[in-house]
């Protein structure tokens, strides 16, 4: 009995030790865990430690507790987070990934993978790479839309004068302001209690960032505009990156492809279902007048020609990949 118990205490302080050394892999987003980037970056933590084993320990953390995304680009950079989902704010890290902060730029998801695939894993890859963040995959935040609490937005003329949250982007804000908006740049994590104080009187997210944020709660008008596609981007940095054992990059590599195809099944999924119970949560939901809304983009566009070293290159490619 004596050697039983004895055994039992080695092995139990064996495991102990095993878990305590093991190797930790700390991951961090901006977004909720209701919505879809909270949702996909579960699935990719739980699938990435199922991969590695007791071995590592993948650290998860949402909703900002490790700070916003300009927070944690530079965690990655100084080394305490190692994997971080990042979305609008990479265009203070490369203008060039203001492309997809242009206006109904992105046709569909199947047009998304193709923009992926030869635009942002090649050009924009390198961007990243120059300022020292490793992208690894491309999910998806979906297509963005805006809510208020003053009356429908149908068309730019509706927006005059609305304080209106927007990511900590320049292009987003240069956006709203050429639709006559007054934009108001804040974290993610704010966005709720702006909303609810009246800071703000509106935002602009995809329908599971609003679902997710319960914003439904504090806005009263959701006008479906899909005038951005939002994508965020598993991103480490090169240093970090570099010092990952080759059976971990090669895990991160693996179990964040799979995550992709998660996301976007997941996120057209979404769709029909969010807006439903966006409905059913009281919001009056209208349809925008699209062609006054790209009409009303010529000045966007022509910016970003103007300030991004090949930007009209990189638009015209993107728009002929929709045609494929």
């Amino acid at each position: 009995m004596k050697r039983a118990m004895l055994a039992a205490t080695l092995l139990a302080a064996a495991l102990g030790t095993t878990t305590a050394h093991a190797e930790k892999i700390v991951f961090a987003i901006g977004g909720s865990p209701n919505s879809l980037q909270g949702q996909t970056a579960q699935h990719f933590a739980d699938s990435l430690q199922a991969r590695l084993g007791d071995e590592h320990q993948v650290e998860y953390y949402h909703s900002g507790q490790l700070g916003d995304e300009r927070q944690l680009i530079q965690k990655l950079r100084l080394g305490t987070v190692d994997l971080a989902a990042i979305s609008s704010v990479m265009s203070s890290v490369s203008p060039s990934f203001a492309l997809f902060d242009m206006p109904f730029m992105v046709k569909d998801r199947e047009h998304l993978k193709r923009i992926d695939d030869e635009i942002v894993m090649t050009d924009l890859a390198e961007d990243a790479k120059a300022k020292g963040l490793k992208l690894v995959s491309t999910w998806e935040n979906g297509f963005r839309q805006i809510t208020n609490n003053e009356h429908p937005v149908v068309e730019p003329e509706d927006l005059d004068g609305l304080k209106l949250r927007t990511p900590q982007s320049e292009w987003r804000t240069g956006m709203f302001t050429a639709w006559g908006a007054n934009p108001t740049p804040m974290a993610f994590s704010e966005v709720f209690v702006a909303l609810q104080t009246g800071v703000v009187d509106g935002q602009e997210n995809p329908l599971s960032n609003i679902d997710g944020a319960k914003f439904q709660e504090v806005q009263k008008y959701l006008s479906l505009s899909n005038h951005v596609y939002s994508p965020i981007w598993l991103t480490s940095s090169q240093a970090g990156w570099g010092k990952m054992p080759e059976d971990v990059k090669a895990a991160i590599a693996e179990v964040s492809a799979e995550t992709q195809s998660w996301a976007f099944a997941k996120g057209a999924e979404l769709d029909d279902k969010l807006l439903a119970s966006l409905k059913a949560g009281g919001m009056a939901v209208n349809e925008v007048d699209r062609d006054a809304f790209v009409t009303a983009s010529a000045p966007v566009y022509q910016a970003f020609s103007d300030k991004v070293d090949g930007g009209q290159a990189l638009v015209d490619r993107a728009m002929a990949l929709a045609k494929e």
